[in-house]
């Protein structure tokens, strides 16, 4: 699972993501409300973990725009704004969950595994197989024999339909439109980071299997 943190206290986005890291999720950090609400709109990520006073745009307000734009990604508030009604406030702005500091990472990460339970859920999915590796849709789960990679939803997706269809040279075109929707509007080299995310994580795990680059025509995941 990949998390975004936005939070201005240096400190406290450290011991985050230290504690965070431990439990294997991808942590990122921003300290500032406009460049996470830039973060927040590409919808790279499956949590936000979002205070409620930052520089630059306050943390209601990122909120707010990102539900504007139908995200639908879970956020947690980590907020010092403790009164009920400020927990009424914020839950009531489209928050999945509220939490107090100080806390313990201990509660944090169990209040991410409860948020993501109740997301994520979407009953039994298949394990799909390919070489080496097993991916699980639930989970968002890579497997490589002992060692266990967490991705990204889009990762996840993208990782699935290269998986449904290996040893196949799949266009850019059916790739975002199975992935990202026939309609979707999206930067020409956005395929290309997701591309590199995955080889990234594959290599990492020393898999079998790679993705390879067809010239002008897209790409197929086969046996290296």
């Amino acid at each position: 699972m990949r998390i975004l943190i936005i939070e201005d206290d240096a400190s406290l986005t450290e011991l985050l993501t230290y504690g965070l890291e431990a439990e294997n999720f991808t942590v990122d950090i921003c300290h500032d409300g406009q460049e996470g609400l830039i973060l927040a709109l590409q919808n790279m990520h499956d949590m936000i973990l979002l205070d409620r006073m930052l520089p630059g745009m306050p943390g209601e307000k990122i909120l707010q725009r990102i539900r504007k734009n139908n995200i639908t990604m879970p956020v947690i508030f980590i907020t010092a704004l403790g009164e009920p009604l400020e927990k009424i406030a914020g839950l009531d702005l489209g928050a999945d969950d509220y939490l107090v500091k100080p806390f313990d990472i201990g509660e944090l990460s169990a209040r991410i595994r409860s948020v993501a339970r109740r997301t994520f859920e979407r009953g039994i999915s298949p394990m799909l197989e390919f070489g080496d590796i097993r991916f699980s849709e639930k989970e968002w789960k890579l497997i490589h024999r002992d060692d266990t990679l967490f991705l990204s939803q889009r990762e996840g997706e993208l990782l699935a339909y290269l998986l449904r269809n290996p040893n196949q040279v799949l266009t850019r075109q059916q790739i975002i439109g199975n992935v990202w929707g026939p309609d979707a509007e999206i930067e020409d080299g956005n395929l290309d980071n997701y591309i590199y995310f995955l080889r990234k994580k594959l290599r990492k795990l020393h898999a079998n299997v790679g993705i390879q680059t067809i010239y002008r025509k897209g790409y197929c995941l086969e046996h290296l």
